[in-house]
């Protein structure tokens, strides 16, 4: 079986995020890549693993199958959140995919909190409804803190 591979910046672009960040998910092991002299290869299978999902192409399934999907990428930016904050909304919105049928087969989501910021980002793909749910629990959290 061959295997597929895609560059950083190919996967930036699947992904809809910046070069930088693909390569910070690397280096922090949270995105496995193989070194293949100064530059890093994503095996489609790990990049899959990372989106809780099959990636669009021909290898999927519902591409030839004629029915229609959509599927979204989202990154949020929460400022003004401390590391407490930070680490419940995490710890929220993860145990919130475990409470709806099938919620974290169809949604992926990755958060970094930058400290010297105060700046949590999160990162959601899936597909639009549950997307749609983290991010309402996003802003219920967010207008709570503000309220």
């Amino acid at each position: 079986m061959d295997q597929q591979y895609y560059s950083v910046d190919q996967v930036a672009e699947l992904l809809d995020l910046h070069v930088k960040t693909v390569r910070a998910y690397i280096r922090d092991g949270r995105l496995r890549a193989t070194r293949i002299g100064k530059q890093y290869r994503v095996r489609r299978q790990d990049l899959e693993e990372f989106t809780g999902g099959p990636l669009p192409g021909p290898e999927t399934p519902a591409a030839g199958s004629g029915e229609r999907t959509a599927e979204a990428s989202t990154v949020v930016r929460v400022d003004g959140i401390g590391p407490d904050d930070a680490s419940r909304l995490t710890t929220l919105i993860t145990s919130s995919l475990f409470g709806v049928p099938g919620g974290a087969a169809r949604v992926h989501v990755q958060t970094v909190h930058d400290p010297e910021r105060a700046s949590l980002k999160v990162v959601v793909l899936g597909d639009l409804s549950a997307t749609a749910a983290v991010l309402e629990l996003i802003a219920v959290m967010v207008d709570e803190e503000r309220g």
